[in-house]
């Protein structure tokens, strides 16, 4: 397991921010929401029993007020990211929970291209900077400021198809609707410190290191906080009705390591400036970089969550939304022309300044831990919590 330290996860204005998140309870056998406050986790259970309810609360800053005067139980930070992952150890979890999960496709028309050109070599890696040259020459070399729906957008696209490169890519890159997915199952998230997997039959894969919105039942973004949206490109190349396959596997989805609530030190503005950094370290000194800058989407937040919430569709648990990332790796790993993908043992890190830094590990997903507390566990441990008899005493854990 990778050593990770407070300093190393957190924003780098952390007194400032307002930060939750959830964290397994030996004690209690179940997950527990906490607020991070000068390197302790404090427990939020009696307050709200999910990150779910929490973020429903209308008067959310109020009920996280006095949280640290009230005795209430909390643990040391540093000694919960170091100590084992077991259900006899305390280790954070991800921070949504009973929230739905969903992602933005194409939102970056940069992105749209790759994805044309997945789709082109229908998965083939080896074919994919041939066909990255012809694309990019028919169009003039780039789209940078085309805005999705409009005139221009539908010029564009009357290009591309005259030229032979007609996708489906083209109509939510570049048209009037945006590509919203449900990403992952409720509960199926992993959590800063644990495991991504890799399936046994994807050779070309990626991280995709992108912000996440987390929007409660009313529509409300209330926070945001870092994600990576594990990426089997050869899968989606060989047809986006794969998509299933290529974005929902058992650990797929990586979320923390906590949200950062909106306040007076951190807003929806300030979201729309983050670059999102994304580092990638192997096997005998092989590192990747990149980045994914917010500014350049090209939709706004508002038509994003507006595509997944609205009158056609609510959430009554609220809802994360990863916003898509501009960063696909093209640089080749090992032979010319061969293009970046996973191998086991990666550490995928994935920071911003001000929503600190997510961590992971890649493995075989076969060789995961079974994914096994769901929905039906989560409701078995609020009714046991709701048993006086059965609730622990507020204690400090070091």
């Amino acid at each position: 397991m990778t050593r990770l330290e407070p300093e190393a996860i957190l924003p780098q204005d952390a007194s400032a921010a307002l930060l939750v998140g959830r964290l397994w309870d030996p004690e209690t056998q179940g997950p527990r929401p906490v607020l991070f406050h000068e390197g302790v986790l404090f427990d939020l259970f009696d307050h709200a029993n999910t990150v779910s309810a929490l973020l429903n609360h209308d008067d959310l800053h109020g009920v996280l007020e006095g949280v640290r005067q009230e005795g209430a139980r909390s643990w040391n930070l540093e000694s919960v990211l170091n100590g084992g992952r077991g259900r006899d150890e305390p280790h954070l979890l991800s921070p949504v929970d009973l929230q739905a999960v969903k992602a933005c496709g194409v939102t970056f028309v940069d992105s749209m291209i790759e994805r044309v050109i997945e789709e082109r070599c229908a998965g083939d890696l080896t074919l994919a900077e041939q066909m990255r040259a012809q694309v990019l020459e028919s169009i003039g070399g780039s789209l940078a400021g085309v805005r999705p729906g409009s005139e221009e957008a539908a010029r564009v696209k009357e290009v591309l198809v005259r030229a032979g490169f007609w996708s489906q890519y083209l109509e939510v890159g570049i048209g009037p609707d945006p590509e919203v997915f449900t990403k992952a199952p409720v509960l199926s998230t992993v959590g800063c410190g644990e495991d991504i997997g890799i399936p046994s039959f994807s050779s070309w894969n990626n991280p995709e290191p992108e912000l996440v919105l987390v929007v409660d039942r009313e529509g409300r973004v209330r926070g945001c906080t870092l994600g990576n949206d594990v990426n089997l490109r050869d899968v989606e190349g060989r047809s986006a009705l794969l998509l299933g396959m290529a974005k929902d596997n058992n650990g797929s989805a990586a979320l923390g390591p906590f949200i950062r609530l909106f306040n007076d030190s951190y807003t929806l503005d300030d979201a729309r400036q983050e670059t999102i950094r994304l580092t990638v370290r192997g096997t005998g000194g092989y590192t990747l970089t990149g980045t994914n800058s917010v500014q350049r989407l090209s939709r706004p937040f508002e038509e994003l969550v507006g595509a997944a919430f609205g009158p056609h569709h609510q959430y009554p648990d609220g809802f994360a939304l990863f916003t898509g990332t501009l960063f696909a790796p093209n640089e080749d790993r090992h032979a010319p022309g061969m293009g970046f993908t996973h191998e086991t043992g990666d550490i995928v890190q994935i920071s911003s300044s001000r929503l600190g830094t997510l961590t992971n590990t890649v493995k075989p997903t076969e060789k995961l831990d079974p994914w096994t507390f769901g929905i039906g566990s989560l409701l078995e441990y609020l009714l046991k919590m709701d048993n006086p008899a059965t609730r622990p005493q507020p204690a400090h854990h070091g």
